[in-house]
């Protein structure tokens, strides 16, 4: 523009190429305008000039539309010195004689190109429709994606939704739908672009990819100059401004080729793209979502839906069972689809209908193909196992691997974590070392979900048989290969939870939460699995004494009114359990006491739930209900004794008995407990721990106190991710010695540890001179960090202790239930309410609550 305005007598060559809509006829008339202003004669025709002298402008719009005559005419113009000459045109139709212009034009500059407007550009023009305002971003982002910033588009939709809904509203909120006048609009400009551009436009609304192998046959050209024709309509509906110059489909073309196409029509074209990229093995999946709902039926139909559902199972999409079920309706047989929609509902959780479909086949195999027995076998063994019948589980393993053992092939390790886990471990070990059917190189390619699967099953194998590290190894490391395959959710367990288990089980809790973070992150096992994956990172907040966490975990996975699996509700239950054990809270755990008598008697002893089983045990001893558990220790017993009583799971089991016999007082139990964790003591640093801490709990139970010894075996336990137990075990020592140095270093111990907790502070422990150690009973001190009571820091009728005390008591806790719950005796509670109802003046026991209420707030009961 500065160029026309300056009246040089250098002459001005310029080539302007842009699609339809680009401006190229308003960049001419503003250049007329200028040149005009600028005093040159403005030619707009062609007609009638032979020569352009110093003071002439030709400025010729749509010059593609020339004969070749006048686009040669043009061409010596162009050539020849003096005047200035501008051409625009579109990059398509090339007519002869183009080429020659073009190089004319270019031999002083090179052409001026105009492309799509980018989020600024439609920005600009937003603004100027809007009196000079700056537009709403979400006005900007919804003109860009329905335009694809096609200058063309981005003024007629503009314009349309201002003329809609007037220009407050546009400022304000946004229309969801193109305006109906637009797409008619559209679609009338799109129809008199021709029959094979409108054919072409409407399949790529249909999402046909822009590939000549279906568009060709889809569009119906020949099959000799195919491929030439479709290069000439992309060539047309891109020249016109009605795709990308990609060849992107604009979502307001489709809109408007769609709503002008009749509905048969659109189903036909989308079934026959559906049946074209079933015979040449392309993307079946997105052609079959747009023949969902449209009441298409037929044997290819039906082919075409399985094989979409079939790809969706692949890509671990939840549409697979809904393709699966149109497969059914457009005519496959039921039977023959039953394995593919059970491996579908897996993946959505829909444990019912896996069952359901799987048990189908199940019942009659012969109907099927070996490989669909198999397939549905393994999601009805999977499904078992997270439903707690990880015994049941184990059986079809056996089955498959007997009654259909040429295609069962490899996946046969998919048994081992199920056989382990009941106690067969002759079973599984025969499989690991059983080489390939027929010998020579195993069925199965090396996958990714064959690695993970070998992985898997050597890692449980070596939890019990071999090192515990490698074991975590292998089972992080498969847990790493699935992280890209949804397919972990036709697993018995996902090696998360499983790493995470073992993890647990060698007191390394950072590698157990970031295994399972990352399994949460990228939805491994898919959604069956989160609870569990969620559930487990609760037990193991409640590890680190992150109790604030663990109740958090444990209400996402386990809100109200859920109903959850047996495997996750039996955990839930535990944790549930061992939160309440942790508080010190009574009525509490007899109310989580209540949901987990339920979960014990709906889930079977396997050996991934001895953790939890012997957190119910030590609660079931201190309410007194030991018969609950009993049967389930005694097939705890059993299991492991089938397994050669591997360390790295009886230990924590065996704690779990010593803290059981410590709260029953039995002695000899206690003495037994701690001896089997001495001979664990070497199978890992978390065994160790707890065997050197059994050893001081046994002495304390004979009150003789070692205060350097407990102190080291408390901090051992701590370093394991004990950190609560580590407390207890320091709180208890203190309140039985003599040794008022090693009261009050142990009780410094006991607040140190108990500290651990992020949301949570320590247990305000004190050596108290009215302490006597041989007041307390030898149970176990149930302690949680407790908020503090006078945080206020203001000074009162009573010591940050006597409140400490005072609010308990209004909770309705015993004089022994206090003591414990603050690592004092019950005689030093009873001195302290002594106290403050003489301070206070009570007069009786009613005066005392009453004026307690007045300094702490309200209790649970008077």
């Amino acid at each position: 523009m500065h160029e026309a305005a300056a009246r040089s007598a250098t002459s001005r060559r310029v080539d302007v190429i842009g699609p339809g809509g680009h401006g190229k006829t308003v960049l001419l008339d503003a250049l007329a305008a200028t040149f005009a202003a600028a005093g040159l004669t403005v030619h707009r025709e062609i007609a009638g000039v032979t020569e352009l002298g110093t003071d002439d402008a030709l400025l010729l719009d749509d010059a593609h539309l020339l004969p070749p005559d006048e686009l040669e005419r043009l061409a010596v113009l162009a050539a020849a010195p003096g005047g200035h000459l501008v051409v625009a045109h579109r990059p398509w139709p090339r007519p002869p004689g183009t080429a020659a212009l073009g190089s004319a034009l270019a031999a002083t500059r090179p052409p001026v190109v105009l492309e799509a407007l980018d989020r600024t550009g439609v920005a600009a023009r937003a603004a100027l429709l809007l009196g000079g305002d700056a537009p709403p971003p979400h006005l900007v982002d919804h003109v860009l994606e329905q335009t694809a910033g096609l200058p063309g588009l981005v003024d007629r939709l503009l314009g349309a939704l201002l003329e809609q809904s007037g220009l407050d509203r546009v400022r304000g909120v946004l229309p969801g739908e193109p305006p109906a006048g637009l797409l008619v609009q559209l679609g009338y400009l799109v129809h008199g672009l021709g029959d094979g551009v409108g054919g072409l436009l409407l399949a790529r609304a249909l999402g046909a990819p822009l590939e000549s192998e279906v568009l060709v046959p889809l569009l119906g050209l020949s099959p000799d100059d195919g491929a030439a024709q479709l290069d000439e309509l992309l060539e047309a509906a891109r020249a016109a401004g009605m795709l990308t110059g990609d060849g992107r489909a604009v979502p307001l073309v489709s809109a408007a080729v769609l709503a002008r196409t009749p509905r048969a029509s659109r189903v036909e074209l989308r079934r026959t793209l559906a049946e074209i990229e079933l015979d040449r093995g392309g993307n079946v999946l997105a052609a079959a979502r747009g023949l969902l709902g449209t009441g298409a039926s037929g044997s290819r139909v039906a082919a075409v839906f399985t094989a979409a559902g079939e790809e969706a199972l692949r890509t671990g999409s939840p549409a697979a069972g809904e393709l699966f079920e149109a497969a059914v309706r457009a005519g496959s047989p039921a039977l023959g689809l039953a394995a593919s929609r059970a491996e579908a509902a897996v993946l959505t959780g829909d444990l019912d209908l896996a069952l359901t479909q799987a048990d189908q086949v199940l019942s009659d195999p012969d109907q099927v193909s070996p490989a669909d027995a198999v397939r549905a076998g393994t999601v009805a063994a999977a499904v078992l196992a997270h439903r707690g019948m990880l015994g049941r589980s184990a059986e079809l393993y056996r089955w498959m691997g007997t009654a259909l053992e040429p295609a069962m092939g490899a996946t046969a390790v998919l048994a081992v974590p199920a056989l382990i886990g009941t106690g067969a471990l002759d079973e599984a070990a025969k499989l690991l070392q059983a080489p390939p059917a027929g010998g020579g190189a195993p069925k199965r390619p090396p996958t990714l979900l064959a690695g993970a699967e070998e992985l898997m099953a050597q890692g449980v194998y070596d939890s019990v048989a071999g090192s515990p590290t490698a074991a975590l190894s292998q089972l992080t490391r498969a847990a790493s290969l699935l992280e890209a395959s949804q397919r972990a959710a036709l697993l018995p367990d996902t090696p998360a939870a499983l790493a995470a288990l073992v993890a647990v089980h060698c007191g390394e809790l950072d590698v157990a939460q970031s295994v399972l973070e990352r399994a949460l992150r990228v939805g491994l096992g898919g959604r069956g699995s989160v609870t569990r994956h969620r559930l487990l990172l609760g037990w193991i907040a409640l590890f680190r004494g992150a109790t604030g966490a663990a109740r958090s975990a444990l209400a996402v996975a386990s809100p109200p009114g859920a109903v959850l699996e047996p495997r996750d509700e039996f955990l839930a239950a535990a944790l549930d359990v061992a939160l309440a054990r942790r508080a010190g809270d009574l009525a509490v755990l007899m109310t989580a006491w209540g949901r987990a008598r339920e979960a014990i008697v709906r889930h079977p002893v396997d050996l991934f739930v001895l953790q939890q089983l012997g957190e119910l045990w030590v609660a079931a001893t201190r309410l007194r209900e030991s018969s609950w558990v009993r049967p389930h220790l005694d097939e705890a017993t059993d299991l492991l004794s089938r397994l050669g009583d591997p360390a790295l799971w009886a230990a924590p089991l065996h704690w779990s008995g010593l803290q059981a016999a410590i709260l029953s007082e039995n002695r000899d139990a206690a003495k037994r407990h701690a001896a089997a964790l001495e001979a664990a003591a070497d199978g890992s640093r978390y065994a160790a721990a707890m065997a050197a801490a059994a050893q001081h709990w046994v002495r304390l139970l004979e009150a003789e106190v070692d205060a350097a010894g407990v102190e080291a075996a408390a901090r051992g336990l701590h370093a394991v991710g004990m950190a609560w137990e580590g407390g207890k075990l320091a709180g208890q020592a203190a309140i039985r010695t003599h040794d008022r140095k090693a009261m009050t270093a142990l009780l410094a111990c006991a607040r140190a540890l108990q500290s651990t907790g992020p949301a949570t502070r320590a247990v305000a422990v004190e050596a108290d001179a009215d302490s006597d150690p041989r007041g307390v009973p030898a149970a176990a001190v149930e302690a949680e960090p407790v908020p503090d009571q006078a945080a206020d820091g203001v000074d009162g009728p009573l010591s940050e202790r006597e409140r400490e005390v005072a609010g308990l008591v209004l909770e309705g806790l015993t004089y022994r239930q206090i003591g414990e719950r603050l690592f004092i005796s019950a005689k030093t509670v009873e001195h302290h309410v002594a106290r403050m109802r003489q301070r206070l003046g009570s007069g009786s026991r009613g005066e005392l609550f009453a004026h307690l209420r007045q300094i702490v707030g309200p209790g649970t009961e008077a």
